[in-house]
């Protein structure tokens, strides 16, 4: 199964897509992670997401969709994975649908995240004196925002008009969060536990 997480900043997609991945037993793909680490590592991948990253700006797909396919070459992606923070243009799902394609599958299902801006900046705020995020700062929260509303946005509709989108409010408790996106799985994969 195939599974896409869509949201603003701070409305819960690695939260609950890595709660999902335990339910599931399907990895997790969160190029917001790939990429920080490669930052990390000081990969030629690395630095060039820095440029971006740090000002709150959207690594350029084709870097992206490198990650993503390395990614899925690995053994464990064979049936299925959850794409967190990915994709985030029209340009990277289509490149998604066509690399999905190219091995026989195809998504099943986009989980869209709604939530209130002002409390989703207040969660990232948080976030960043708790895990000491260097990105999660406000010029760069507003940045990301701005991008979010201008480039991933029209994911949405994308979705929708594939039949793919299942919303779910972010405000509420993660636990509810979680079992409203556990039947939208559970009814897109059939009765009972995937996995």
């Amino acid at each position: 199964m195939w599974i896409v997480f869509l949201g603003p900043p701070g409305a819960g997609k690695g939260t609950q897509t890595a709660r999902l991945c335990g339910y599931l037993n399907f990895p997790h793909l969160s190029t917001g992670e790939m990429l920080r680490g490669a930052i990390q590592e000081g990969t030629n991948v690395g630095r060039l997401a820095a440029q971006f990253m740090n000002y709150g700006q959207l690594v350029p797909d084709p870097i992206v969709m490198k990650i993503v396919a390395d990614r899925l070459d690995k053994p464990d992606s064979s049936h299925g994975c959850l794409f967190d923070g990915f994709p985030r243009t029209i340009g990277q799902a289509e490149s998604l649908d066509e690399l999905l394609a190219s091995r026989g599958q195809k998504l099943d299902v986009a989980i869209e995240l709604r939530g209130n801006e002002p409390e989703l900046i207040n969660r990232m705020l948080k976030r960043a004196v708790q895990e000491r995020r260097a990105d999660d700062n406000p010029a760069t929260i507003t940045q990301r925002m701005d991008v979010y509303k201008r480039q991933t946005e029209p994911l949405v509709n994308y979705y929708r008009e594939r039949g793919n989108l299942q919303v779910v409010d972010a405000m509420q408790s993660p636990d509810e969060v979680f079992e409203e996106i556990r039947r939208c799985v559970d009814e897109r994969a059939g009765a009972g536990k995937v996995g």
